[in-house]
């Protein structure tokens, strides 16, 4: 399985993102399955990728022609893809991966998430993703997402495609287990096209 994660690429943050996410590779990398990201060296990107190579795992990174510069992408890659533009980057993610991860980050990771998050309310693909809670990060973003539903913005099993871990091995078996359900368009969204 590619499992896609979307995450921070700084390293000015608590150390302790660091070495949770470094913990996710790990059991990605344990898992047999394989890492889809922006390529990045540093930050989450970064603590991923170290982790799904120390256990002997893929690690596919996706970032455009312009990242790379001294320091910025990881070295150590299993396969590397060039594109034009920060869209197309989205989108090759996207395709080659089977499963979707956010760790923390901002505003790149929160795009990127609520995009696929989207993609899937639309129908556009019924690939799991979830959240990696550390430290409470995404609480907030979760405590949104319900505000949303007691408000009318959207529906509880729009919330439910979304399911949040602070453990590294149940996200794991989660994707492992996913079975995709098939949902009415407009049990998603409110939206009734008959």
């Amino acid at each position: 399985m590619n499992i896609c994660l979307y995450g921070a690429s700084s390293n000015e943050i608590d150390k302790t993102y660091i070495e949770m996410t470094e913990k996710l590779g790990e059991a990605i990398g344990e898992a047999g399955h394989s890492l889809v990201y922006g390529g990045g060296a540093n930050g989450l990107m970064g603590a991923a990728a170290r982790g799904v190579v120390k256990k002997g795992g893929k690690v596919i990174g996706v970032a455009p022609s312009f990242f790379n510069v001294d320091g910025v992408l990881f070295e150590d890659c299993s396969e590397f893809v060039y594109t034009e533009t920060m869209r197309e980057r989205k989108q090759i993610m996207e395709q080659r991966a089977d499963a979707f991860v956010a760790v923390p980050g901002g505003i790149g990771t929160f795009d990127e998430f609520f995009e696929i998050m989207t993609l899937k309310q639309l129908g556009q693909h019924n690939k799991p993703i979830a959240i990696y809670n550390i430290n409470g990060y995404y609480d907030n973003l979760i405590e949104m997402l319900n505000t949303a539903v007691k408000q009318g913005f959207m529906t509880e099993k729009s919330k439910e495609l979304v399911p949040a871990f602070d453990n590294p091995k149940e996200l794991i078996e989660y994707f492992q287990n996913y079975k995709p359900e098939e949902h009415e368009f407009s049990v998603l969204k409110k939206v009734d096209f008959k």
